[in-house]
């Protein structure tokens, strides 16, 4: 290609993009104001809340989508054992001859909104303030949709019938409870969702100012420890002193889960001080709410103990809460852990871990019970790869600096899924998030400046993709 050509193609690249920002320009107050809509919608995929609401979520996504121009929009659902999953919506634009295909995921339904107290606003009435956006479901993933939506948008308004690319959006219904029927939707509508780049809204930025590309996620495994070491209850004061009650000896076991620097103690877990990203002690401190004086646990790169070493957790025990404790030497104890895993790591190997640590580790004695729970794979991206360069790309353009490849310290099971499924498919992870968006807990918001940009960066992709297909630089 002659330079006269480069520097023509180069133009017409930032001709579009500059199209492209204004488009989204124009669109975002309607799009606050949609997405504003869907969370005054209490999706919400457990059990204890009203399912019409869920419907009446993927509904209200489904109109938006039919809205920006595609007309092939279902609401569907699957089985799962007898009970229907949550209603996920499909919606499909065929692409053009040449043109790859890329399937848009994020997910409508929300976290439980938990106590009111903590609200400083109503949970499901959007309410800006200082640039955010709050109500649950604003960060976490309604706005995942609403980058989707808005991005198609923005290329149809500029781009209009050269637009070629194929785009399927699989909206997901039931992702916060666990995405029980996930894998059999995937195989049941295989052929419908089949894409050759995947696009996943559903992680965070860096930070308000520097955008991410998620290059890596940890697996997961969890379970439940249950110490007994009595028959039955007996008086504290009558039967105490040569024997220990269950909880201590819960206690005791527990304490072995780690090492004396906070690292995990389990042997045969992987991880490594890995991280080419320099996580700020002073950021990470203020962005996970650390108290002063509080000591960080473990060795390595902040970031690396994040994103490339294990962590394990105890995240629930069953012993009478303190109202309604008695002089009694209770006889058992069960905690629930929480173990989050290196990229790379096998979950059953890690399971079967956990099990041998714990079993040769019982206090006393004590007779310990390994109950295994859920597990999902870690996930590492290929950055080589055409698509993950065209998304950085985007993603610079959107922001104006450098975007971070960085890994995320939580875990996205159904990924595993993805990739098992539609091996050929380059999967990006991507998101609206940032470290203050405080999603599942009070006060969710959506940082609207870092939002509009994530529209702007997604819309670039799908032009990159439409313009270069996904050969080689």
């Amino acid at each position: 290609m002659t330079s006269t050509n480069t520097t023509e193609q180069s133009r017409d690249r930032s001709r579009v993009v500059e199209q492209l920002r204004a488009s989204v320009d124009a669109a975002f107050p309607r799009i606050v104001e949609q997405l504003s809509g869907l969370v005054a919608i209490q999706g919400i995929a457990w059990e204890a809340f009203d399912a019409a609401e869920l419907d009446r979520s993927a509904h209200a996504v489904a109109a938006l989508i039919r809205g920006v121009g595609i007309d092939d929009v279902r609401v569907l659902r699957v089985d799962n054992g007898g009970t229907p999953g949550g209603p996920a919506v499909v919606a499909r634009r065929a692409a053009a001859e040449g043109k790859p295909t890329v399937l848009l995921y994020a997910h409508h339904d929300v976290q439980p909104p938990g106590d009111p107290a903590l609200w400083e606003t109503e949970p499901f009435v959007a309410t800006e303030r200082d640039g955010r956006l709050y109500g649950r479901g604003a960060a976490d993933d309604k706005a995942g949709i609403m980058a989707h939506v808005g991005a198609f948008g923005a290329l149809t308004e500029v781009l209009g019938d050269s637009f070629g690319v194929g785009v399927t959006l699989f909206i997901e219904g039931e992702e916060e409870a666990g995405s029980p029927t996930f894998r059999t939707f995937l195989e049941t509508y295989r052929d419908e969702l089949e894409a050759d780049v995947i696009v996943v809204a559903d992680s965070s930025n860096w930070k308000v100012g520097v955008p991410a590309l998620t290059t890596s996620l940890r697996g997961l495994v969890d379970g439940t420890i249950e110490v007994q070491v009595l028959d039955h209850a007996v008086h504290s004061g009558m039967f105490g002193g040569p024997v220990l009650d269950a909880p201590t000896l819960l206690a005791r076991l527990i304490a072995t889960l780690h090492d004396d620097a906070g690292d995990v103690a389990i042997a045969g877990l992987r991880g490594g001080d890995l991280a080419s990203v320099e996580y700020d002690e002073r950021d990470y401190r203020s962005d996970a709410s650390v108290l002063d004086g509080v000591e960080l646990a473990g060795t390595g790169s902040i970031a690396s103990r994040l994103w490339h070493k294990p962590a394990l957790s105890i995240i629930g025990m069953d012993i009478p809460s303190v109202a309604l404790s008695s002089n009694t030497l209770l006889p058992r104890a069960r905690a629930k852990f929480s173990l989050r895993l290196a990229p790379g790591e096998d979950p059953q190997a890690a399971m079967d871990a956990v099990r041998a640590h714990v079993e040769s580790h019982a206090p006393f004695g004590a007779r310990v019970t390994f109950t295994p729970g859920e597990s999902g794979s870690p996930f590492q991206t290929d950055t080589s790869e055409p698509a993950s360069r065209l998304a950085l790309e985007a993603l610079g353009e959107a922001w104006g600096v450098q975007p971070v490849e960085a890994g995320m310290g939580g875990s996205i099971p159904f990924i595993a899924d993805l990739t098992e499924l539609f091996p050929s498919a380059q999967i990006l992870i991507t998101g609206v998030e940032d470290p203050d968006s405080r999603a599942h807990s009070a006060n969710e918001s959506l940082h609207l400046g870092e939002f509009r940009k994530a529209v702007l960066a997604e819309a670039i992709l799908l032009a990159r993709l439409n313009d270069e297909g996904l050969t080689d630089a």
